[in-house]
């Protein structure tokens, strides 16, 4: 009887850990979904402006993120301004760098390089929190930047502000992982989110005042499912990390290139030659290869790679429901 008891409770917890990933793929392809909502607009509208609109609408996602135990006034509160207000500003570059990017190159360009993410956050974490690297993770990201360099392939092809922009891009969301790291559990996941959402908000805000347009109503329906899709995905993820280890979250985000590859071929006319497939390949080898090691540390896995830079650090540690 015993026996059949925990046969039951193993087989219902691989169940719900099947769920808890299965809903990790589904919000990176929210994500993606969202990220395609930017290139559908053609550049139409300025990228701040975009940001602006797409950081509203990120307001949906705060009700569902929000715990029992904190308060509205959270989004605002912090344990350390001066990290905080770096977040802030992290978030606004971010967001507008991702978006530039979207706009400018093909999405699975544009994901390739902000793949860089774990790249930027070992460099980071050995910078500012003297993190111990070894060998292995020093060959991940010595792997990543062999990637773009033949993705890229300086000299050999034009290159533009978008590729510019999603370097930034993912260097600012690394900075934000960074951040994370450094205040550590004791942080609200809601005051993390609230800087990146504000500080878009308010920068973006302030940019408009020297070029604003008016959207048709074709582009308000790409604006709200940017930023709408976008709100889903935070919730999706943050679902996602209470059901299964963080370990099991941040891998999926891979599947995004999928997304991407799918989302050029059929809607942008993008074409993908060898090398690029190549470089692709071994960014994302770099990333995974990156995040097994991480796994090994117990350190806070690399958040979504996503233009919504707002997105909620679910991958990171969690504090205990009250």
């Amino acid at each position: 009887m015993t026996s059949i008891t925990a046969d039951s409770k193993s087989l219902a917890a691989g169940h719900s850990t099947l769920r808890g990933v299965l809903v990790a793929f589904a919000s990176y392809a929210v994500f993606a979904f969202s990220d395609a909502s930017i290139k559908m607009l053609h550049g139409t509208l300025p990228s701040y402006q975009v940001a602006f609109i797409g950081a509203l609408f990120g307001f949906a996602a705060v009700p569902f993120l929000k715990r029992r135990d904190d308060h509205w006034v959270d989004m605002v509160r912090t344990s350390n301004r001066p990290l905080w207000i770096l977040r802030f500003a992290c978030g606004a570059t971010g967001a507008i760098c991702s978006i530039v990017a979207f706009t400018k190159l093909s999405m699975a360009e544009a994901f390739a390089l902000l793949f860089l993410l774990p790249s930027f956050v070992t460099i980071l974490s050995v910078v500012f929190l003297k993190e111990d690297v070894r060998w292995q993770r020093w060959t991940a990201v010595i792997l990543g930047f062999i990637g773009v360099l033949i993705v890229l392939r300086p000299g050999f092809r034009e290159l533009s502000i978008g590729h510019l922009c999603a370097a930034i891009g993912g260097l600012a969301a690394a900075i934000g992982i960074v951040i994370n790291r450094a205040l550590g559990a004791k942080e609200k996941r809601i005051s993390l989110y609230g800087a990146g959402l504000f500080g878009t908000l308010i920068v973006s805000g302030l940019l408009m005042f020297s070029e604003v347009s008016m959207p048709t109503a074709g582009q308000w329906l790409f604006l709200a499912s940017y930023g709408l899709l976008g709100a889903v995905g935070n919730v999706l993820l943050m679902t996602a990390a209470r059901m299964v280890p963080a370990n099991l979250v941040a891998p999926p985000q891979y599947s995004q290139m999928i997304w991407a590859i799918g989302f050029g071929y059929l809607l942008f006319n993008d074409d993908i030659d060898l090398p690029m497939a190549l470089g692709i390949a071994l960014i994302i080898f770099s990333g995974l290869l990156t995040l097994a090691r991480e796994r090994k540390r117990g350190t806070p896995l690399p958040t979504a790679v996503t233009a919504n830079t707002q997105a909620v650090l679910a991958t990171g540690q969690e504090r205990p429901e009250a």
